[in-house]
């Protein structure tokens, strides 16, 4: 089943993009999915596309790298 997350981060530049696309590619399993960053709204959204992937995954990677982050609810 194909799971769209969007995810509040507290990743503002595009350097701090560079330093999670290592952690964030390590996710994806399919040429289907794919992660994103609006840098431009003011909650810095990450939104992912992929399969079997949960939010608590996303947000514990990001968190180690050191960045806050909360999923966003409907």
């Amino acid at each position: 089943m194909r799971t769209v997350l969007v995810i509040k981060t507290s990743v503002q530049t595009s350097s701090g993009v560079k330093q999670v696309a290592p952690l964030l590619n390590q996710l994806l399993r399919s040429r289907a999915d794919r992660w994103n960053f609006d840098l431009q709204d003011c909650d810095h959204i990450l939104r992912v596309e992929a399969q079997a992937v949960t939010p608590s995954v996303v947000i514990d990677r990001l968190q180690k790298a050191g960045f806050m982050c909360a999923e966003l609810e409907d």
